[in-house]
C-alpha cells in the first residue's frame, strides 16, 4: 500500500508555499514551489518524485499547471514526468528526454536519503526518474506568464550547463534551483564549471532581490544572500579546491 501524506505544504508569503517530500532526508531533499496564478499555477522543481505530487497536494488537483526545473539533477526533476507541460533550459533537454543514472547524478544517493521506501521492491542504487521530454525549450530573458504574474529566465550556469533561475520583478523574489542556496554548493560534478557559477553568482549579487527562494534549506533575503555569495567567491563554501576555480 502506497504511503500517504508524503508531502508537507508550507505557506509563505507573496503567493509562494513551499512543499517538501516527506521522506526524504533534510539534508538532500530539494524545495518544491509553488505559485498559485489567476490563469495558472506554477511549479518550480519537482522533487525526487517517488510519490505522485500532482495528485496528493490538494492545491495541484485540478489546475492548469507549468512545471518548470531550474536543472535536470534527479533531486530536482525526479517528478518532472508527472506534469503535462515542462520546461526547462535546452541545455539539458537531452538529459531530461533520455535520463540516467550517471547523467542525473543519482549515482550520489545512498539508502540513507530515502527514509520510507515508496514501494516494493524500491532500490536506490537502481532508481533513476521517467522520461521527461521538455514540452518547451526556455533560455535568458524568456518570461512565464501566469496571468497575473510574470517570471523571467535568468540562465544561470556553472552547477550544471541549464542551470536557471526564475525572477519576479514586481516582489524581487528570486529562485535561484542549486546555483545559489545557504550551504556548501555543488561545483564538482561531472558538468559544474566553477567559473561559470562564480560569474553567475556575481551576476545575482547585484540584484534587486527582496528574497532568495533557494533549491535547498531556508529562505533569506539580500543581505545574507552576499553574504553568502561573498563567501563563495572568497574561498569558502565551494566542494573543490578554490584554486580550481580560476
Amino acid at each position: 500500500m502506497r504511503t500517504k501524506f508524503a508531502y508537507t505544504v508550507e505557506a509563505l508569503s507573496d503567493g509562494v508555499s513551499r512543499v517538501l517530500e516527506r521522506y526524504i532526508s533534510e539534508d538532500w531533499r530539494c524545495n518544491i514551489w509553488h505559485i498559485k496564478g489567476r490563469d495558472r499555477d506554477l511549479i518550480i522543481d519537482t522533487g525526487m518524485g517517488l510519490w505522485p505530487i500532482a495528485q496528493d497536494v490538494v492545491a495541484l488537483r485540478e489546475r492548469n499547471v507549468i512545471a518548470f526545473c531550474t536543472h535536470s539533477h534527479h533531486d530536482h526533476a525526479g517528478g518532472f514526468s508527472q506534469f503535462e507541460t515542462r520546461l526547462s533550459h535546452r541545455a539539458e533537454s537531452e538529459i531530461f528526454a533520455r535520463p540516467n543514472r550517471n547523467s542525473t547524478v543519482a549515482e550520489l544517493l545512498n539508502d540513507k536519503v530515502i527514509t520510507v521506501l515508496p514501494y516494493e521492491g524500491f532500490t536506490v542504487e537502481n532508481w533513476c526518474y521517467e522520461p521527461a521530454p521538455l514540452t518547451k525549450q526556455v533560455d535568458e530573458g524568456d518570461v512565464i506568464d501566469l496571468g497575473d504574474r510574470t517570471f523571467y529566465v535568468l540562465h544561470l550556469p556553472g552547477h550544471s550547463p541549464g542551470s536557471t533561475g526564475l525572477w519576479e520583478k514586481e516582489t524581487g523574489l528570486l529562485f535561484t534551483g542549486d546555483a545559489l542556496y545557504d550551504g556548501t554548493l555543488y561545483d564538482h560534478l561531472y558538468h559544474s564549471v566553477p567559473i561559470a557559477l562564480c560569474e553567475s553568482l556575481k551576476r545575482i549579487r547585484e540584484m534587486p532581490v527582496n528574497t532568495v527562494h533557494a533549491g535547498h534549506y531556508t529562505s533569506f533575503d539580500r543581505n545574507r544572500m552576499q553574504v553568502i555569495i561573498d563567501e563563495y567567491l572568497s574561498g569558502q563554501r565551494t566542494m573543490i579546491c578554490p584554486s580550481k576555480r580560476g
